[in-house]
């Protein structure tokens, strides 16, 4: 059977995503004093109890803190809440019973699905004495927990693997030898990162590649707050999709929320295998876009380009002609990034969708095509060969370069960039214009558009 799903509901600030990082045994979800941060669903495995299950944090129903994505919110919970198998009715111990609480508790008895009253934030034991109050709510039994203290939470977990067990779910034991064979072989999904500034069209992106509406979209920017992941399956290929927080100047954002977000959009980036990076094609590209590209490049991870909301960019011009200005736009405003690849879409009618996965093909195939130990030592001695490095400013010292390979990890990246090492007299003496000269010179071989031209110099060894 496939795995359950257990959803923590609840209204906003009591607690959900400490508990969701607790119970997945990752911080993945954004934890904060202030109320409404989580606005999306998250999803991730079932990892401190003993059987096998997904566990989905929503964010908070009623009172919501931000009115412009109260609807939005609570239509993402009331999703979870139909397709779980087992849902997590989360409370503020601390506080008096509220109204959200009550209007939560009536739409969970009219569903069928088991509910366990978790009553968090319990820090102490004398916190524990307020059950009397929530005992109105017509759930049998509750659960005290602190996930900011880790109080309860062993507890929580036998009587979730109880209800888990009930409901027939394979023990985590049991698939012990089928997890050790798949922790050896190498990963298969492609992560892709949906990067962008606020408002680029990330989120409707994500939407129209799911035919779904699975991330709340606004035209308020910074919707977005969490880095999520979302498994997807196209074709034979499986695929996760990160949809990540838009990423402002660091000197605009004004709260912690939106830094804590940023940062997980940046390591969003360093574990993605491809980046897409969305862009308002009608706003064209901002200083901001060449700054999240800088990123990316830094970082040295293959790129494309969605030049998004292609339907507002020179609407009455020919199409030939408004997609020929759009790829001399990337090619002067982000000439940094590896003759980058571009596509243009409109995420918001689901145009496009499918020339962006025949790109990542494209640049997943081109990825192993370099050139060999041989041909590259040939490739790059003609070249400096026909145009030497300069001298340096003592007599004699002119880089030379004895030896060249390639050194592929493919470990860690279904999309492995490669990395041309070189050995020479002196890495000093290789000036960033002439290692530009190199790269180029590789980049005329291998070809591969999207895929970073990464040199690792290194100097001969002397023996004393």
């Amino acid at each position: 059977m496939s795995q359950p799903t257990i959803a923590l509901v609840g209204r906003p600030n009591v607690g959900k995503s400490a508990l969701f990082n607790c119970l997945v045994g990752r911080k993945i979800a954004i934890v904060h004093d202030q109320p409404g941060v989580t606005r999306d669903r998250l999803c991730a495995p079932y990892t401190r109890g003993a059987y096998e299950a997904l566990i989905v944090d929503t964010g908070g129903i009623g009172a919501a803190a931000d009115e412009n994505f109260a609807a939005a919110v609570e239509r993402e919970a009331d999703i979870a809440m139909e397709s779980a198998d087992i849902v997590l009715f989360v409370c503020d111990c601390r506080e008096s019973l509220t109204q959200a609480d009550r209007s939560i508790a009536v739409r969970l008895h009219r569903s069928r699905t088991p509910v366990l009253l978790v009553l968090n934030k319990a820090d102490t034991e004398k916190q524990e004495l307020s059950f009397g109050e929530f005992a109105e709510l017509g759930f049998e039994g509750c659960l005290f927990t602190s996930a900011a203290h880790g109080r309860g939470l062993d507890t929580l977990s036998e009587r979730l693997d109880e209800m888990l067990k009930t409901l027939g779910t394979s023990a985590r034991s049991e698939k012990h030898d089928q997890e050790e064979q798949e922790s050896i072989a190498p990963r298969t999904e492609v992560r892709l990162a949906v990067v962008g500034r606020p408002n680029a069209g990330k989120s409707s992106l994500i939407n129209a590649i799911l035919q779904d509406r699975r991330t709340i979209v606004s035209e308020v920017a910074g919707t977005t707050r969490d880095a999520v992941d979302i498994p997807y399956r196209r074709g034979n290929q499986d695929y996760v999709l990160i949809d990540t927080a838009g990423m402002r100047p660091r000197s605009r954002r004004d709260s912690s929320v939106e830094v804590f977000s940023a940062m997980r959009s940046e390591r969003a980036i360093r574990r993605a295998d491809v980046c897409l990076l969305v862009v308002d094609a009608a706003a064209g590209i901002t200083h901001q876009d060449r700054r999240i590209a800088s990123t990316i490049a830094e970082e040295k991870k293959p790129c494309i380009v969605v030049m998004n909301k292609y339907d507002l960019f020179c609407p009455g011009a020919p199409d030939k002609a408004r997609r020929a200005e759009l790829g001399t736009l990337v090619r002067e405003q982000l000439f940094f990034l590896d003759n980058v690849p571009f596509v243009v879409a409109c995420a918001r009618e689901a145009r496009g969708v499918s020339p962006i996965f025949s790109a990542i093909e494209r640049l997943r195939k081109s990825s192993s095509d370099f050139p060999g130990t041989g041909e590259l030592n040939r490739l790059l001695q003609r070249a400096m060969l026909i145009n030497p490095p300069p001298s340096g400013r003592s007599a004699g010292s002119t880089l030379k370069l004895y030896y060249a390979t390639v050194a592929l990890n493919e470990k860690y990246s279904v999309i492995p960039v490669p990395t041309y090492v070189l050995f020479v007299n002196d890495k000093r003496l290789l000036s960033d214009s002439y290692a530009q000269y190199l790269r180029n010179t590789i980049r005329s071989r291998a070809g591969a558009a999207g895929i970073p031209t990464v040199l690792s110099v290194r100097s001969r060894v002397r023996r004393t």
